[in-house]
């Protein structure tokens, strides 16, 4: 015979983390005048939580065998959730803004708990696509800061894919991260002239060294264009340069050919000639245009 009884457990879990008097660990959460003490257990928390597993160790008992951890970056409301999570397995959302739930998934990541981390990722991509849209480069920036949000990540950029100017005519488009960008631009579905990319890419880049200006370009010095160089590493590689037309190479391009390989640069003038010249360079095929689908029409 075979008995299950977790729900039963999870209670009598949640019941241990109300009990007052048998506890080992006092967390302060939030800042004044907003904080609230929780008393926990340590072997619950090492055992359900990497990263309190991982803070225990380094914190030191006081003289009644307690150890204190203080929380002040994060909400009380906020932590109650996870507490609860970490104790039950249970979390209630139903009457929790987006905006909260948003936030409750990277302060998941935090503490390591990667299922709850990815059961409100998919939970949100299924169920709030609307709020996502009206709170984009929110959700753009944030989804970013570690490659944990993998799903997230994509529904970002299959979104951009066919609105890139939803991010690339934002005044926020010279803070985008590194690999937000670099995901973006290499993508063969992105719905956006070759030359326009450029022009981002180059805006971008100039906007990540204050020493560097989009005027006055006759004044430059080598060390700036290298500088701009090694900014733009990544992102150069995923240009498809023998897309642009030669009037937009030689206006756009060629007064920042200094950050193009010698060989590279060679090639594309080579091909701005003559496009049927052979040359070196590995040549990326054209983007992808993505056509609109009619429904279907019914009898």
């Amino acid at each position: 015979m075979t008995a299950k009884h977790l729900e039963k457990l999870s209670v009598d879990y949640l019941e241990l983390l109300n009990d007052k008097e048998d506890f080992n660990i006092i967390i302060n959460v939030g800042e004044s005048p907003n904080t609230k003490i929780f008393r926990a257990h340590s072997n619950v928390l090492r055992y359900r939580s990497l990263y309190f597993r991982n803070k225990l160790e380094n914190t030191v008992k006081n003289e009644n065998n307690i150890k204190t951890i203080n929380l002040k970056h994060i909400s009380f409301q906020q932590f109650e959730v996870i507490i609860k999570y970490i104790y039950g397995g249970v979390v209630f959302l139903e009457n929790q803004e987006t905006s909260f739930i948003f936030e409750l998934m990277f302060i998941a990541s935090e503490f390591l708990l990667e299922e709850l981390t990815k059961d409100i990722e998919n939970h949100l991509i299924e169920t709030k696509a609307n709020w996502f849209r009206l709170n984009f480069m929110r959700i753009y920036q944030k989804s970013f800061q570690n490659n944990q949000f993998q799903n997230l990540q994509k529904w970002c950029n299959d979104f951009l894919v066919k609105y890139p100017n939803k991010i690339f005519d934002s005044e926020d488009i010279t803070s985008l991260q590194e690999n937000a960008l670099v995901s973006l631009i290499k993508r063969d579905d992105l719905q956006m002239e070759e030359i326009k990319i450029w022009k981002y890419i180059i805006k971008w880049g100039i906007a990540q060294n204050p020493d560097l200006s989009l005027d006055g370009l006759e004044n430059w010095t080598n060390d700036n264009f290298l500088s701009l160089k090694n900014r733009l590493k990544s992102c150069l590689p995923h240009v498809r340069y023998f897309q642009i037309s030669g009037y937009d190479i030689v206006d756009y391009v060629q007064p920042y050919h200094q950050i193009l390989d010698r060989n590279l640069w060679d090639d594309i003038m080579k091909r701005a000639v003559n496009p049927n010249r052979q040359i070196s360079s590995i040549i990326l095929p054209p983007r992808t245009k993505l056509t609109a689908t009619l429904p279907t029409r019914t009898m």
